[in-house]
This record gives C-alpha cells, sequence and structure tokens, in this order.
C-alpha cells in the first residue's frame, strides 16, 4: 500500500521520513517521528497503536527486536504490518510480516531503512535505494525526496498515486520540513514543486523562530528582513535542491 524511506542526517542529527501511497492523506497516519528516539513509519494495514507502542520500547532502552514483541504483543494482525526506521543513534530496524501484500520487502544501510508493500515490483525499493546512497551530496530533506522520486519512477505503489508527505525533526519544537500532499494525481510531482518553493520562500523565515536555546529568536522587524535577505542571497549562490 505504500513505501517510505526513514533515515538520520549523520551532520545535523535530524530525523526524517519521506512516503508516498494510494489513499489519501499517507501523511497524516504512517510517518511518526519522537526527537531523542526514533523515526518510524508504520504502514500496510498501518496500527499507530503498533508504532507508538514501538517508539515507546525504543525510548525504554529495548533493541529493535525486543521492542517489535513489545510492540506486537495482543496484536491478532501483526502479520500484516509493515514498520521500519531508524533511532536516534542512527540504527535501523525493520519488519515486514508475512501477510504483507507483495511485492514487498525492506532493506536498512547506513543509518536508513527502506520499505514497501504492493509495489510494483522490487525495482521500487531498488530504485529507491540507489538514489538515496547516490545522493550524499545532497541537502537532507532533498536526499529523502529524491530517493521518494526515484521509487515513483520505478513504478511506486502498484494500484496508481494519491498522496504523499516529508518530515525532517531536529531538537526543536518546530519541524524543519513538514509537508503534505493529500490527494492529487500526482503527489510526488507535487511534493517536489511544493518543497522546492518552500526551500526558497519559507526557510529563510524559519531559521528566525525561536528556538530552545534561543527563546526570542529574531523579532525586529528590520533585523528579521536582514536576516533573511542574506540567508537568501547566501541561498542563491549555493545549488539549487532539485539539481
Amino acid at each position: 500500500m505504500t513505501w517510505s524511506i526513514v533515515a538520520r542526517d549523520p551532520v545535523s542529527g535530524h530525523l526524517g521520513i519521506a512516503i508516498s501511497s494510494r489513499v489519501v492523506a499517507v501523511g497524516a497516519m504512517c510517518p511518526m517521528i519522537r526527537p531523542g528516539v526514533a523515526a518510524l513509519s508504520s504502514q500496510s494495514y498501518t496500527s499507530p497503536v503498533a508504532g507508538e507502542a514501538m517508539l515507546d520500547a525504543l525510548a525504554d532502552g529495548l533493541q529493535a527486536p525486543a521492542a517489535f514483541a513489545r510492540a506486537l504483543a495482543g496484536d491478532d494482525g501483526h502479520m500484516w504490518r509493515q514498520i521500519h526506521g531508524v533511532d536516534a543513534d542512527g540504527t535501523p530496524f525493520a519488519l515486514t510480516g508475512a501477510s504483507c501484500i507483495d511485492w514487498c520487502g525492506h532493506w536498512t544501510g547506513d543509518a536508513v531503512s527502506i520499505a514497501g508493500n504492493m509495489l510494483a515490483g522490487h525495482q521500487v525499493l531498488d530504485a529507491t535505494i540507489d538514489a538515496w546512497v547516490g545522493g550524499d551530496d545532497r541537502p537532507f530533506a532533498d536526499r529523502l525526496l529524491a530517493a521518494l522520486e526515484a521509487g515513483q519512477s520505478a513504478g511506486g505503489d502498484k494500484r496508481g498515486r494519491q498522496s504523499a508527505a516529508l518530515v525532517v525533526r531536529g531538537a526543536q519544537v518546530h519541524a524543519e520540513v513538514d509537508l503534505r500532499v493529500d490527494e492529487h494525481p500526482d503527489p510526488v510531482a507535487e511534493l517536489r514543486r511544493i518543497f522546492d518553493l518552500f526551500w526558497v520562500e519559507r526557510r529563510p523565515y524559519m531559521a528566525t523562530l525561536p528556538t530552545r536555546d534561543d527563546p526570542s529568536g529574531i523579532f525586529d522587524p528590520g533585523a528579521r528582513e536582514a536576516f533573511i535577505a542574506r540567508f537568501r542571497a547566501q541561498a542563491a549562490r549555493d545549488e539549487p535542491p532539485s539539481a
């Protein structure tokens, strides 16, 4: 029903998820991030309860096998579940139940987990993996999205296209990126369009927000405008995220 990539940024330590599916609003249901603990996607007959229980188990210090066992205890539908992600240290974990609908499977690498079910074929996973591994010159959020785009180009969800989402969170109250396309004939392409707009227009403003270390942020109108201008001038000298 869904494929997704979950990873930890080796530079910032931020956790991120990119996901797409042939259902409405996949971003409202499957991705879960708990800063300092883990990021995961609970998909294929999605169980937010199991996702939350997995995060609780990891927060309690359990390793993935024991965390899965505790999270799925009492769940008679556990064979239909697919849950995967990375913890705050970058250790990946993944479980694909025996009853997940073909094509289904998962792969884990260095601080990354990629998984899907009801896909057009194994090539979707392979393309997502290749794009991620070859994309380490991209900013983290863009790298996640580029990997998702590669999986879509390889066929994506075998039933078609409907929704997509991209979330990146660090230690702050606000997400670094939190974008959703809840219903669209080409959701991954639309997510790219929104992301590129966000990268240019909204990201500079978000850099002025209060943080836990600086609860004031940049609030003076003149200082804020000057900072945003400098931010955009620097960004203009850098390669655009979709290049």
